[in-house]
């Protein structure tokens, strides 16, 4: 695979993952301001496995890129 293909397909992992923590986020900050005692009562969110792995991936790569491993 070429250098190009390869920067893109990283850039797109990169930018869908930063979309979800944002999203995540709004969500979480949107929650903040309410009292307890209106939010809805309803099962604890799981712990997103894929998301995760696909997270320590990009950062894995991150640092095969500083130590120049890709020639």
């Amino acid at each position: 695979m070429d250098k190009k293909k390869l920067a893109a397909a990283m850039a797109a992992v990169t930018t869908f993952i930063k979309t979800g923590e944002a999203a995540a986020g709004q969500n979480l900050a949107s929650v903040e301001g309410v009292p307890q005692e209106r939010l809805p009562a309803g099962p604890a969110p799981q712990m997103n496995i894929w998301g995760m792995n696909g997270r320590q991936a990009l950062m894995q790569a991150g640092t095969m890129m500083q130590l120049r491993m890709f020639k």
